[in-house]
């Protein structure tokens, strides 16, 4: 929960609608505590790929115990992501919606692997329609999603940085009360005012072990 005080003197005197300006501060808050508390739990998938020796195109060293053992030196490339994917089918990973894994990261991190990709594969007016919040491409039956409320890992170097490839039954939520804007009952004669989001529940990583794992992280040692 968070929540925004304001005044009634505030409200009558402004030229701005005050209630509408914090719930939408209020909402883009809520959406990054969301992202966050998520993030946490997809950060315990054991599964962590670096490319071997830091820097190869051919080759991916896998680690199931939840820490990478080489510095990743190298931009994520299409390479890279095809050994990831086959990887994941390997390990009998289920999708997450239909026959489709997904990605997320920063845009950067995938910024060269999009441009890679500009004359081999991308959506159209014609082509896929972009049905994720953040969607910005699908390749090799994997879509790709940019997000940038989870902050950079700042790994060394700085050629690439933390993505999660991941299929179905990666993270659960429990709700028990859903996320929702509520308005403080007005005190000091109706002066003391506030709206906040509230919400009671939780995400928790749905396989702990590394056989059933549903996600695979590309990560880096430091």
């Amino acid at each position: 929960m968070n929540s925004v005080p304001y005044t009634g003197k505030l409200d009558d005197l402004s030229e701005h609608p005050v209630k509408e300006i914090i719930q939408k501060v209020l909402k883009n808050d809520a959406k990054k505590a969301f992202d966050t508390a998520a993030y946490a739990q997809f950060n315990l998938s054991p599964l962590r790929v670096v490319p071997t020796a830091g820097t190869s195109t051919t080759a991916l060293t896998l680690t199931t115990n939840g820490t990478a053992t080489l510095t990743n030196n190298i931009a994520l490339g299409k390479a890279h992501v095809k050994m990831v994917l086959d990887l994941m089918r390997e390990r009998n990973i289920a999708p997450y919606e239909g026959e489709d894994y997904f990605a997320i990261g920063h845009p950067s991190t995938f910024r060269p692997f999009k441009d890679e990709m500009e004359t081999v594969h991308q959506y159209t007016a014609e082509g896929f329609g972009m049905i994720a919040a953040g969607e910005i491409g699908r390749y090799d039956r994997c879509r790709f999603i940019e997000q940038t409320n989870i902050a950079k890992a700042g790994w060394t170097n700085a050629k690439s940085n933390q993505a999660f490839f991941f299929g179905g039954d990666m993270v659960a939520e429990g709700i028990a009360v859903p996320e929702e804007m509520r308005g403080k009952i007005p005190t000091d004669f109706g002066r003391s005012r506030g709206i906040a989001w509230y919400y009671v529940g939780g995400f928790g990583l749905v396989h702990t072990v590394a056989a059933n794992a549903r996600a695979v992280k590309w990560d880096s040692a430091a």
